[in-house]
């Protein structure tokens, strides 16, 4: 009987030796999760300044298509008229949501738009496809405005979409308000038919390498000739392709001219080489009689980034050590200390590479945050730290830690079950 009480009391000391140690973990848990930055990759000191260009244009931009970054900048925030590069987005909303068989009728409006234009009549039916082709090879403005109002239902509508989509894109220094980039004006808020450089590229970036309509725009844009009709068939017309510089680099793949009295002459382009694709925009790049400056921007601007940039893997695999869990319930039974302090094993991210483009002078910084400890219940997929890539003290690239397995917490059940196993017979 004397062993039966003993042994009752011992129990009664080990469930409260339990709970106390459960109470201790509650009281800590706030202290658990303390994230460490570590810096695990070497840099260098110092970032070179970017090389000085000589530049015809007030604005210009080099741009890796890809990413979005801006390798070479000039003015590259200042708003300007943009001319005929408006075209360009809306060619692509036209791919996007018009219907390439579409039967576009040419509205009074449409026929009144001043030259460059393909002198459609008032009344008369065209197929939207091949005024797609009229728009981007010959630029012409009328065509623009009966695309528009296809698309949009009038071009103040249309001009919304234009916006949205540059928003969507995250051009937010860009204002559209003709479909044929003529100059305008909003009266009662003062706002122009503008962009940056920066935005004018990553435009075309968006149109060559994200869009789902970028075969078809680069299929139009990289038409030299094309012929077609009016719907009645009375009519017909011959187009042929206004960008030279097609046919100045062999690594050229798209591009779109314009000019302006406000916005004198203006270009995007895109061009692709051993897998790079650069994007260049280039704002008020001279008045007349200065019309070839543009390309000789161009020129330029494609060499420096096929000479200085190229793809560099910067994904660096790690390996986790175990988190300590307190208060989880390990896998195999022990004394009551070893069930209180159990670890969880942390899943590394499974990207195999990560490849930016970078020129000599770029810097990458990896640097990495992981809780030094948890408190039980874990559930497996919990996010317990993350891998950060830095260029240039710029946030890149950013995978999730995650936790491997479930930890459950120690509760009065599991310590009813433990003192079972322990003290009383099979």
């Amino acid at each position: 009987m004397c062993n039966f009480f003993m042994g009752k009391c011992w129990g009664i000391k080990c469930v409260a030796f339990l709970l106390g140690i459960i109470l201790t973990a509650e009281l800590l848990c706030g202290f658990c999760f303390s994230p460490s930055i570590v810096i695990v990759s070497e840099t260098k000191d110092g970032q070179q300044e970017q090389e000085p260009l000589q530049l015809y244009a007030q604005a210009a931009v080099l741009m890796d298509a890809d990413s979005g970054r801006v390798l070479y900048g000039k003015n590259e925030k200042e708003m300007l008229p943009m001319a005929s590069t408006t075209k360009i987005m809306t060619c692509i909303l036209a791919l996007e949501y018009g219907n390439l068989d579409q039967e576009v009728e040419v509205s009074s409006y449409a026929a009144s738009m001043p030259k460059v234009k393909l002198y459609m009549k008032q009344g008369e039916k065209y197929r939207l496809g091949d005024l797609l082709y009229s728009l981007m090879l010959e630029s012409h403005n009328d065509s623009a405005v009966a695309i528009a109002e296809a698309v949009g239902g009038s071009v103040e509508a249309f001009a919304v979409m234009m916006n949205q989509k540059a928003r969507d894109i995250g051009c937010f220094d860009t204002y559209f308000i003709t479909p044929n980039g003529l100059d305008a004006v909003i009266n009662d808020t003062g706002q122009k038919h503008s962009t940056t450089a920066t935005d004018l590229a990553r435009i075309m970036a968006y149109c060559v390498t994200e869009s789902s309509a970028k075969e078809q725009f680069l299929q139009i844009t990289q038409t030299m000739e094309y012929s077609f009709c009016d719907v009645s068939g009375n009519r017909n017309f011959h187009c042929s392709n206004h960008n030279s510089f097609l046919n100045m680099m062999n690594e050229a793949i798209s591009g779109k001219t314009g000019f302006t009295n406000q916005a004198g002459y203006c270009y995007v382009g895109a061009i692709e080489s051993e897998g790079r694709t650069f994007t260049v925009a280039l704002l008020a790049c001279g008045w007349p009689n200065n019309k070839t400056y543009k390309w000789s921007d161009m020129k330029k601007l494609s060499a420096y980034g096929m000479e200085h940039y190229n793809y560099r893997d910067i994904y660096e695999k790690k390996q986790f050590e175990d988190i300590l869990v307190h208060n989880g319930i390990a896998g195999v039974l022990g004394t009551p200390y070893e069930e209180a302090y159990t670890s969880v094993t942390l899943e590394s991210p499974t990207e195999e590479s990560l490849l930016y483009l970078l020129s000599e002078e770029d810097v990458v910084e990896v640097k990495t945050s992981v809780a030094k400890e948890l408190t039980a219940p874990v559930t497996a997929g919990e996010k317990v730290g993350q891998v950060s890539y830095y260029l240039n003290g710029e946030l890149i690239e950013e995978y999730t830690i995650v936790t491997a397995e479930d930890v459950e917490e120690i509760d009065f059940s599991w310590i009813l079950h433990y003192i079972v196993q322990l003290y009383l017979p099979n």
